[in-house]
């Protein structure tokens, strides 16, 4: 073998071992490692933390209640995760709590991208919500479901709950059409997650339609 092949072999051992996933990390340490913030323990010894919970409970059954009525028409139930949240704010906001998208480190609001809601209490408590839906045969599935990116102007921009809030869905007909209604929904703290980092090769369309690239083309009328 020449000393090129070698080298090629050795490169190829180092990229395979780079893309294996780096598994079991804790979500508060890559929370304060990529934004600066604490992710704090939901400490239900601590009474105001017991009366919070409450109240999410019962923003959590009213958002659950409403949406069932009026049912959810999407294609996929993951896909529904983002027609619960008006569902869910507005619920909030009726309990008194402050409910909306959250601000980014420049002060932008941003869609896309963890965490859906931030909610500020009457103490000034911060409570980072993200929001999920699933099919009841999907639950304990090993698909992604749940990510975040590295981002220079973060989402998370202060120490704060961070709680994930899931509705199973069923179909059930509405308005003469099938919609996706929930039937439960879970409140989870995401503090003792454990998180994994999985490395890909990526391309952009301008990388990909170059012209030397070229094989054929044709137009269709």
């Amino acid at each position: 073998m020449s000393e090129h092949e070698e080298y090629i072999k050795q490169l190829e051992a180092v990229i395979s071992k780079f893309l294996e996933p780096l598994k079991g990390i804790p979500y508060p340490v890559a929370i304060k490692a990529l934004t600066g913030c604490k992710v704090l323990s939901f400490d239900l010894s601590i009474k105001e933390n017991q009366e919070l919970l409450e109240l999410l409970k019962t923003a959590a059954h009213l958002a659950g209640s409403e949406a069932y009525k009026k049912g959810i028409f999407t294609g996929r139930p993951n896909e529904a995760g983002n027609h619960m949240e008006p569902f869910v704010v507005s619920a909030l906001r009726k309990l008194g709590l402050r409910a909306d998208k959250p601000r980014s480190r420049s002060g932008k609001i941003k869609v896309v991208g963890y965490p859906d809601i931030e909610i500020i209490d009457n103490r000034g408590k911060i409570i980072y919500l993200d929001c999920k839906t699933y099919n009841t045969d999907t639950k304990n599935q090993s698909f992604r479901t749940f990510y975040f990116s590295p981002s220079r102007d973060p989402k998370i921009t202060r120490d704060a709950f961070h709680l994930l809030l899931s509705f199973e869905l069923t179909r059930e007909a509405r308005e003469a059409e099938m919609a996706f209604v929930p039937i439960s929904w879970q409140l989870y703290t995401l503090e003792n997650l454990q998180v994994q980092v999985k490395h890909e090769f990526n391309a952009s369309n301008k990388d990909l339609y170059k012209e030397e690239f070229l094989l054929a083309k044709g137009k269709l009328k």
